[in-house]
């Protein structure tokens, strides 16, 4: 299997669920507005979307993937079946029990979470509907990723990419065609969300089956497998937990500042997740399965040469990202989202923060490539202990930026890319260090052309930019169509220079183990 066709798919498949992410957060604003039916959804959609990312997307995949490598290529898909099946009865186990708890203690949560809303009696009873209705979400979503896990592993990309888009078409027709079918009208959201679950689950079954991985759930509490990927998922939970903490802080640190803080930094983070998410998440979805076969396999040179491949494709993709990103910061902001209220202060605030996010993302991306270096190896411990050094060193250029150095809002954003890139490079000093990777002949060379192209495209850019007009000017259509030129022709001189410097697709083309 070429895994350069693999990251194609993925990526584009990611492309696609955030493009429809943006269309049907678009909707949902048009048909609900920005009342309190509203906060009562995103209040209640919160919790089950934020255990999803620790428990389900998060850390179960980073401790269940390697070991299934392990039993597919050492003791066979027979015990691999058994494996799943063991694995998939404590999970469904577990998850219908927090399910029930969770909607039967909806009132009580809400109060927890959101306990603002206890002032109103009518707002607190309708975040305990739509939750009540929300919560089987964990569920659903926890089995679709154990199903997308297994996919991986068998190098079926494609499918668990394709899934996430599946939640935002459900939204996008409840939202157009259902929501006069329910009262309160809001709560055609909840149950949208209840069907994208479900749908996302379903979609996975038959492409199970065609690989012989669909198993009924089995309960064997004594399996060495199971608690092995128990064990795992404890360092894992703190790991992926202390990104969302670090989220969390820096939005109290924003409430403090100047008003319009905190929407200036989320519209930035918008901008920078888009190829931190296409890039990033395709990168680290191919690599982990792969790696993992080739620990399985005790091929430490195969390892060490997918390494080299995904961190000079993660550079030769995500360096002109991280340039043009600060490059086209004022494109960007004004185009998309300097219209009605949305000030021309309120776009040079948000360009000022996403130059600063620019800053961090090549960091932000080589985590997701450097990281299941060491998942692969069922080593959590070594990234959690990177990621929360990087957590603390977040804070501590939090209160530099703001106390000692008055940067507002802009050196929260500041310290979240430094960090991240503290993070990459902890980890690959550790990767380095532990002897687990070793670079390939050509870096040099490689480094060089790359940086050349990548001055070429900067230029071109700058220089397009100078005989163009003020961005402020024209309609929304109008303003896309020009940024459309800027982005291609950014984009096409890069690549003409690459291609110049002799690349080409085919040296990137990596098989995979079978």
């Amino acid at each position: 299997m070429n895994l350069l066709k693999s990251l194609a798919a993925v990526s584009s498949m990611t492309m696609l669920s955030r493009i429809l992410g943006f269309v049907r957060d678009t909707l949902v604003a048009r048909v609900f507005g920005a009342g309190a039916a509203t906060d009562a959804f995103f209040v209640a959609f919160k919790l089950p979307n934020l255990l999803r990312r620790i428990f389900a997307e998060g850390a179960f995949s980073q401790a269940f993937v390697p070991i299934l490598a392990e039993y597919k290529n050492q003791q066979g898909d027979e015990a691999a079946r058994t494996f799943v099946a063991y694995v998939s009865g404590l999970l469904t186990l577990v998850l219908a029990v927090v399910t029930v708890l969770g909607m039967l203690a909806a009132p009580w949560v809400i109060w927890a979470t959101a306990p603002g809303f206890a002032d109103s009696a009518e707002k607190f009873e309708l975040t305990t509907a739509l939750l009540r209705v929300t919560f089987p979400y964990i569920l659903l979503i926890s089995l679709a990723s154990l199903a997308g896990a297994i996919l991986n592993t068998w190098n079926r990309f494609a499918v668990p990419a394709f899934v996430p888009t599946l939640l935002n078409l459900s939204m996008i027709v409840f939202t157009l065609f259902l929501t006069p079918y329910f009262d309160p009208p809001v709560m055609a959201l909840a149950w949208a969300v209840l069907v994208g679950g479900l749908l996302q689950l379903l979609y996975q079954l038959p492409h199970l089956k065609k690989i012989g991985m669909l198993v009924l759930p089995r309960l064997n509490l004594r399996d060495a497998g199971v608690w092995r990927v128990l064990r795992q998922m404890g360092p894992a939970i703190l790991g992926v937990s202390a990104s969302q903490f670090s989220l969390i802080i820096n939005t109290i640190f924003a409430s403090f500042l100047a008003a319009g803080s905190v929407s200036w930094m989320y519209y930035a983070d918008r901008l920078m997740e888009l190829p931190a998410g296409v890039l990033g998440v395709a990168l680290g979805t191919i690599l982990l399965p792969v790696l993992a076969k080739s620990f399985a396999s005790q091929d430490p040179q195969e390892y060490s040469r997918l390494m080299d491949w995904g961190l000079r494709l993660c550079l030769l993709l995500a360096l002109p990202c991280s340039l043009a990103l600060a490059v086209l910061a004022e494109p960007l902001v004004v185009t998309l989202f300097q219209y009605g209220a949305f000030s021309a202060n309120d776009a040079l605030m948000t360009e000022r923060a996403l130059i600063a996010y620019a800053v961090g993302l090549l960091g932000i991306i080589l985590v997701k490539v450097l990281a299941p270096g060491f998942y692969a190896r069922q080593n959590i411990k070594t990234p959690v202990r990177i990621a929360l050094v990087s957590l603390l060193a977040t804070q501590l250029m939090n209160l530099l930026f703001i106390f000692v150095w008055p940067l507002a809002h802009v050196g929260l954003a500041l310290s979240i890319s430094l960090a991240a890139c503290l993070n990459a490079g902890l980890l690959f000093w550790q990767l380095r260090r532990q002897g687990l990777y070793l670079p390939q002949a050509g870096w040099l060379v490689f480094s060089l052309k790359l940086l050349l192209a990548v001055l070429v495209m900067v230029g071109v850019l700058l220089g397009a930019m100078h005989f163009l007009p003020a961005w402020e000017q024209g309609g929304m259509l109008q303003r896309c169509l020009r940024l459309g030129l800027l982005v291609a022709a950014g984009a096409g001189s890069y690549f003409a220079m690459l291609f110049a410097q002799g690349f080409r697709p085919r040296d990137f083309a990596r098989r995979s183990l079978s």
